[in-house]
C-alpha cells in the first residue's frame, strides 16, 4: 500500500454567523443590495448554504434563487440564478457580477418588479469559519477512504469548499494531496471532476467513496 509522504488532517469546521441589518423585499432592492454588501456576504449566500443545507439536496443551490422562488415566487429568476455555478468563475467577485447580471438582465425583462407579498424579506448575513480539529490524520488511501466515512460532514465542506477560497485554487485539499503526496495524478484527476456545487455534502462524500472504492479495488487486482 503506498504510503504518503505527510500525512493527511482532517479539519472540521463550524460558522459563527453575522447579520448585517440589510434586507430587500423586492427584486430590484436585491440587486441594489448585491452591489454594495461585503464579498463575505456573497459567499455566504453561496457557498456556506452548503454547510447549512449538508445532508439534504436543495432544488435552489444558493439563497437568493431559493429567495426568489419561495418568498417572491418568481421561478423563471430562480431558475436562472440556480444553474449561476460559483466554481466556474474565478473569484467572489465575478461572481457577484454574474449574479447582478442576471438579476438586472430579468427586470429588463418585467414590467413589474417581482416583490414579497405573504413571504419573508431577503436578509443580507455573512459568516467566519472557524477551524475544528477532529483528530484525524491519515497516511494511505485506505486509511483516507476509512477517515472519510466517518468523519463529521464539516469537513467535508472545509475541504472541498473553504479550501479553494482560502488557498485561491481550483481544487479541494483532497486532490491537491492525493496529487502532491500520494502521487496519484489519475485519482486526483478523479477528485477534481466532482463538482462541489452539484448535489449536498453528504452525496459528495459518497462520490468520493465510490472514487476511492474503484482505485482500492484496482490496485487489489
Amino acid at each position: 500500500m503506498r504510503k504518503a509522504d505527510q500525512p493527511f488532517c482532517f479539519t472540521g469546521s463550524s460558522e459563527l454567523r453575522e447579520i448585517l441589518g440589510k434586507e430587500a423585499e423586492d427584486e430590484k432592492r436585491l440587486v441594489e443590495l448585491l452591489e454594495e454588501v461585503p464579498l463575505g456576504s456573497i459567499y455566504y449566500h453561496t457557498h456556506t448554504y452548503f454547510l447549512r443545507h449538508s445532508h439534504v439536496e436543495q432544488l435552489y443551490p444558493n439563497d437568493f434563487a431559493q429567495w426568489v422562488a419561495m418568498e417572491v415566487r418568481d421561478h423563471v429568476l430562480a431558475e436562472r440564478l440556480a444553474v449561476v455555478d460559483p466554481f466556474e468563475l474565478q473569484g467572489l467577485e465575478p461572481l457577484r457580477e454574474e449574479l447582478i447580471s442576471v438579476i438586472d438582465d430579468h427586470l429588463s425583462r418585467t414590467p413589474i418588479v417581482p416583490r414579497v407579498i405573504f413571504g419573508k424579506t431577503f436578509n443580507f448575513n455573512q459568516s467566519r469559519i472557524l477551524e475544528v480539529p477532529t483528530g484525524l490524520e491519515v497516511w494511505t488511501l485506505q486509511e483516507f477512504r476509512s477517515a472519510l466515512s466517518e468523519v463529521d460532514v464539516s469537513a467535508i465542506y472545509y475541504h472541498m469548499f473553504e479550501a479553494r477560497y482560502r488557498l485561491g485554487r481550483q481544487e479541494s485539499d483532497f486532490s491537491a494531496w492525493i496529487e502532491e503526496s500520494l502521487e496519484m495524478p489519475e485519482l486526483a484527476a478523479k477528485f477534481r471532476a466532482i463538482n462541489p456545487y452539484r448535489g449536498s455534502l453528504e452525496r459528495h462524500r459518497s462520490a468520493l467513496l465510490t472514487v476511492c472504492d474503484e482505485y482500492l479495488v484496482k490496485g487489489s487486482d
